[in-house]
């Protein structure tokens, strides 16, 4: 679990991970997040409730934030959250969930109060809660390994006690978990691409043309090197944003340099992981869009590292709108 073993950790075994799945490893690092919120930002009972078996991994954990009509613009959520009596009624639906309709818990935002940031609440919603339903299975270009699917929430009722951290505070807390689903789905990316270029490495080993194997011609020999540099370089941000989550002091002015390493680390891991990846593709040539060779698997599961987690557009305000203000 993140909030024990600590991100600069975490990341090195989610880049080993991703070298086996990149699809597998992504969903787990999602359930990490949820597992950490609640271990963060969670009341003793609900730590008590939910943690063993979470971080157990007998049942699964699903973070629910994305709407239909808010993706980026986390702060415009629709979903409701109207108190009544002893409960919340949550009604509102969720897009591009990953785990849904297999979890056990849902850390689901939602609105209780004023628009924008300051009106929205994290809630704890079981994954058996009546109302509860999911949409059709998403047909996707790559991560098919796990399921993606609307959350819909129709007066779900939860107790009041199944508001994680303060009313009102669930957006600060989706903030601070995004800031370690970014480092993850770094990682992953990392790992993906090393596995697309390890296994170019070793096609151009083994491809002759023109008498002589493709790993004599010098063109070949450059890109190979790019390709190793740009993933050395992505390593070093992952590593540095993982240290200072780590370590960052908790004032805002300390988050707020922490979600811009967290920020770059991202935008530059996940873009040059699907570069490194779409490289390996060519390399190996019409070879490299058979499926046996699990390139071309690869280089769809990390395009979406791209949009997941912030996209890479967001990430470049997130950073650009922190040097304005220092």
């Amino acid at each position: 679990m993140r909030g024990k073993q600590g991100f600069a950790t975490a990341w090195g075994t989610t880049t080993r991970c991703a070298a086996w799945s990149t699809r597998r490893a992504a969903y787990i690092t999602i359930h990490n997040m949820v597992a950490w919120m609640i271990d963060r930002y969670g009341t003793a009972d609900q730590r008590e409730k939910w943690l063993p078996p979470l971080v157990a991994m007998t049942e699964l954990g699903a973070y629910a934030l994305t709407e239909p009509g808010a993706g980026s613009d986390a702060a415009a959520i629709t979903t409701s959250a109207i108190r009544d009596g002893d409960e919340f009624v949550l009604t509102g639906v969720k897009q591009f969930i990953s785990g849904a309709g297999e979890a056990s818990v849902y850390v689901v935002m939602a609105r209780t109060g004023e628009a924008g940031a300051r009106g929205i609440t994290a809630f704890l919603v079981p994954g058996d809660a009546s109302g509860l339903t999911f949409g059709p299975h998403e047909k996707k270009m790559g991560w098919r390994a796990q399921p993606t699917r609307q959350v819909i929430l129709d007066r779900v009722r939860v107790p009041v006690d199944a508001v994680l951290g303060q009313v009102g505070g669930g957006f600060g807390i989706a903030m601070s978990g995004l800031n370690g689903g970014r480092l993850n789905i770094a990682a992953c990316s990392l790992g993906g691409a090393q596995w697309a270029l390890d296994r170019a490495v070793q096609y151009v080993h083994e491809r002759f043309t023109f008498g002589e194997p493709l790993a004599e011609k010098q063109g070949i020999v450059f890109r190979l090197a790019d390709m190793a540099t740009e993933l050395q370089a992505a390593r070093a941000l992952v590593r540095e944003a993982a240290a200072a989550v780590d370590g960052a002091p908790t004032d805002p002015a300390a988050q707020a340099q922490v979600a811009s390493q967290c920020a770059m680390a991202k935008r530059f891991a996940t873009d040059a992981g699907f570069a490194v990846a779409n490289d390996a593709l060519q390399l190996h040539g019409g070879y490299g869009y058979l499926q046996e060779y699990g390139v071309e698997k690869v280089v769809r599961d990390l395009r979406v590292h791209q949009i997941l987690e912030g996209t890479n557009e967001i990430m470049r305000v997130i950073v650009g709108r922190h040097l304005l203000r220092a």
